[in-house]
């Protein structure tokens, strides 16, 4: 049995993309018009409440002048640094090493900066 504590990926996007915006200090329909949607709809993927598609995201990401990869790098840093899945019903056969943090590597940082 799986039991999963971490936040759903379009939870994080949202919120990633709200925060893009707010630093841009714009307001919702400022950047929904720039990428072509409405702003209820932008409002929407930033709860977190609509998945949107990969054209929709891009059309997003150019209006906050930014791309696809670096938000997606962003949002999952962020998804790894939050709270472990836990697992229930593992049993491990010897000693159990504390779970390494893997470096994304200079490359990878200088896309979430």
């Amino acid at each position: 049995m799986e039991t999963r504590n971490e936040a759903l990926f379009r939870h994080e996007l949202g919120a990633h993309l709200r925060r893009q915006r707010h630093e841009r200090g714009e307001r919702l329909a400022d950047t929904a018009e720039r990428a072509g949607i409405s702003p209820q709809y932008l409002s929407e993927i930033e709860r977190g409440l609509k998945d949107p598609s990969s054209e929709m995201l891009s059309a997003i990401a150019d209006a906050l002048d930014t791309d696809v990869g670096a938000i997606a790098v962003a949002v999952g840093l962020r998804m790894q640094a939050a709270r472990p899945v836990v697992r229930l019903g593992v049993v491990a056969t010897g000693p159990v090493a504390a779970p390494r943090r893997v470096s994304p590597g200079p490359r990878l940082l200088a896309l979430a900066a």
